[in-house]
């Protein structure tokens, strides 16, 4: 293992035997859920996990070294703390020459859980281009690294505030393939389909281990695997439309930018929406965590 990771026991374990783990963020943890949803959340990702047969392995940086595997007294420092670093790829060597607590975003995870080996991740919606990304530049570092890491990324497609079309397009330069799981629409994290298709699909674990197996075999970086969120808890696309145009007035007005846009906007719609997009966030988040699971056991068996 690389010496500035920190492997829980249980993770080293199983990594070392072939097992199947499931790597899970942390920034979704210290600052993509209110409190307390966000430490019982961090749980029952976990629990879901282990629920499909798989090892959880949360990543976060604490104390100079990269976390891979939380205890449970360490899910609640990171879910309580005041001060916490979102952390992407260009953050980890300053906050781990720091000695900061840091919560992974997308793209942080993966650059950590592949030095650890892992090859499935679960997590709710992609970073992507922003509206407005053709004149602002500003896209999300989750997409260079999606082409750097080797891992299946099992998420609802991008977040809904976010260009969707554009975001696609971007993968498809980088080269990392998007494939529906379970759908030939690209799913729009809130919204079942955003009405973009998807050049291909796999229907079920066996099926994508198959298809991931290949391409860790002959392709250098990851692959997404776009799961729609639960039918039972996603909105209509109007609405959302609606919601996050109201937010994106007010994200304007008050100056947001930056890292700081995308937690700002989802904070927004929790708001606006009487917490329903909260709902979805959570239903999805569960849903992702048992389906790579489902795949890490998969592709651990060798299917």
């Amino acid at each position: 293992m690389h010496p500035l990771l920190h492997v829980l026991p249980e993770v080293a374990e199983a990594l070392a035997a072939g097992r199947p783990v499931v790597a899970l963020e942390s920034t979704v943890i210290a600052h993509g859920l209110p409190r307390p949803d966000n430490l019982a959340m961090a749980r029952d990702m976990q629990a879901a996990v282990r629920a499909h047969g798989a090892v959880p392995a949360t990543l976060a940086l604490m104390d100079g070294r990269i976390r891979v595997g939380l205890s449970d007294a360490e899910l609640e420092r990171l879910a309580t703390a005041r001060e916490v670093r979102k952390v992407s790829r260009r953050d980890l060597a300053a906050v781990l020459a720091r000695g900061e607590l840091g919560a992974t975003t997308v793209a942080g995870t993966l650059a950590c859980a592949a030095l650890a080996g892992i090859r499935l991740f679960a997590t709710g919606g992609l970073g992507g281009v922003h509206r407005g990304g053709e004149l602002s530049l500003d896209v999300s570092a989750d997409l260079p690294e999606l082409a750097r890491s080797p891992l299946g990324v099992v998420c609802a497609g991008a977040k809904s505030v976010l260009d969707l079309p554009r975001t696609l397009e971007v993968l498809e330069s980088l080269g990392v393939p998007v494939v529906g799981y379970g759908t030939g629409h690209f799913p729009a994290f809130f919204c079942q389909d955003s009405g973009l298709a998807l050049p291909h699909r796999v229907d079920g674990p066996r099926e994508a281990a198959r298809m991931l197996a290949a391409h860790f075999a002959i392709c250098p970086g990851g692959v997404v695997l776009a799961q729609p969120p639960p039918a039972g808890a996603c909105l209509p696309a109007t609405e959302v439309e609606a919601l996050v145009a109201e937010a994106e007035v007010e994200a304007r007005h008050q100056g947001v930018s930056g890292p700081a846009l995308t937690p700002f906007l989802l904070a927004r719609l929790v708001a606006r929406s009487g917490g329903r997009t909260l709902a979805v966030n959570q239903a999805l988040l569960l849903a992702n965590a048992a389906a790579a699971a489902d795949i890490a056991v998969a592709l651990a068996a060798g299917s």
